[in-house]
C-alpha cells in the first residue's frame, strides 16, 4: 500500500493528470482479455470514504463495484452492467473525459478499454 499523497489534516494539492502510477495486471480471474494493466494513487480518505486515482490500460475486466463517485480525467470506457438489479441505465455507458459516474455497491461490471481510463474516484464500502 502506497502513502496517502493528500492525508487529512494537511492543505496539499497534487495533479490527477500526471501523478505515477504504477501499473500491475489485473488479476487472470477479472480479465475477459487482452493484458489489461491498472493501478492505484491513493489520495486520502474523507470520513469513511477512500479517494484515489485509478488508472485501467487496454483491455476488458469485470468488477464488483463498491458504492463509487468518479471523474473521468483522460481516456475513456464502455462500461456494460451484468446485472440489472441496481441498474437505470439501459445499455452500456460509454464515459469518456469529464464525464462524473456514480457506481452502486454491489453491481457487476465489464469494462472495456481500448487505450486507457484515468479518474479520480471517492469510493466506500
Amino acid at each position: 500500500m502506497s502513502a496517502e499523497l493528500l492525508p487529512e489534516g494537511k492543505n496539499l494539492a497534487v495533479s490527477a493528470t500526471t501523478t505515477p502510477i504504477e501499473l500491475e495486471p489485473v488479476d487472470a480471474a477479472d480479465t475477459v482479455s487482452g493484458l489489461p494493466r491498472q493501478g492505484i494513487a491513493e489520495l486520502g480518505t474523507m470520513g469513511t470514504a477512500d479517494v484515489g486515482i485509478w488508472e485501467l490500460r487496454e483491455g476488458i475486466v469485470t468488477d464488483t463495484e463498491v458504492d463509487e463517485l468518479f471523474v473521468v480525467l483522460s481516456g475513456g470506457a464502455r462500461i456494460e452492467f451484468l446485472d440489472n438489479e441496481n441498474n437505470v441505465i439501459d445499455g452500456p455507458v460509454e464515459v469518456a473525459q469529464g464525464d462524473v459516474m456514480r457506481l452502486v455497491g454491489g453491481s457487476r461490471t465489464r469494462w472495456t478499454v481500448e487505450n486507457h481510463i484515468r479518474k479520480v474516484y471517492i469510493a466506500s464500502e
